[in-house]
């Protein structure tokens, strides 16, 4: 299959890559490197994208930016961080990407576990966490040609544990090789409207 990655220098995007390249042609994309750049908050960049790379048989995105302080400090302005980058940079990749899909092609989302495991200062990260997974099942039902769409909700990672530990107490981290296999799940299976919880 011909899969193109996004967000595949981040430290779930490189195990993603890991984990498939062997069996499929990786486009490798990233917002200042990779293969391709591509910024996921602008729709004439997601289109541009595509224009260049085509038609192809699996998107996945490991991207997007949140916003992790305060609730009483929060404003507007920073709420929209999570907003605008997670989860519309994911969905604006997902309705622009869908028409770049080979017939029974895929689309991978990523949310995380605090969308129903919620932490303090995640609040803007609970609530883009869950509008995404409530994006990956409305979507499902819709989908022509045989599209699938499917979200993966990682745990904190293993490898993330010394800047992102402090926030997760009591949680057990989870290394990026064993969430790629959720990643790897959803593209080469045959299910959609799911989200693989790698908890």
């Amino acid at each position: 299959m011909r899969i193109v990655v996004v967000g595949a220098s981040g430290t779930i995007g490189k195990a993603v890559v890991g984990a498939l390249a062997d069996q499929h042609d990786i486009i490798q994309v990233g917002k200042q490197h990779g293969d391709h750049q591509v910024d996921i908050t602008r729709s004439d960049s997601i289109l541009q994208l595509f224009e260049r790379i085509g038609k192809v048989d699996a998107i996945v995105s490991a991207a997007g930016r949140l916003h992790f302080g305060p609730l009483a400090e929060m404003n507007a302005e920073q709420f929209k961080i999570g907003l605008h980058d997670k989860l519309l940079g994911q969905v604006d990749l997902a309705l622009i990407g869908q028409h770049y899909l080979n017939d029974g092609g895929s689309i991978t989302l990523t949310s995380g576990i605090v969308s129903e495991e919620p932490i303090r200062y995640g609040a803007n990260a609970s609530a883009v966490n869950a509008a995404i997974e409530g994006f990956v099942r409305g979507a499902a039902v819709e989908l022509p040609r045989g599209l699938r769409i499917n979200a993966v909700s990682p745990n904190v990672l293993q490898e993330s544990w010394p800047v992102y530990g402090p926030y997760f107490a009591g949680f057990e981290a989870v290394p990026a090789s064993r969430v790629a296999l959720a990643y790897q799940r959803s593209v080469e299976g045959v299910q959609t409207g799911r989200v693989y919880r790698v908890w």
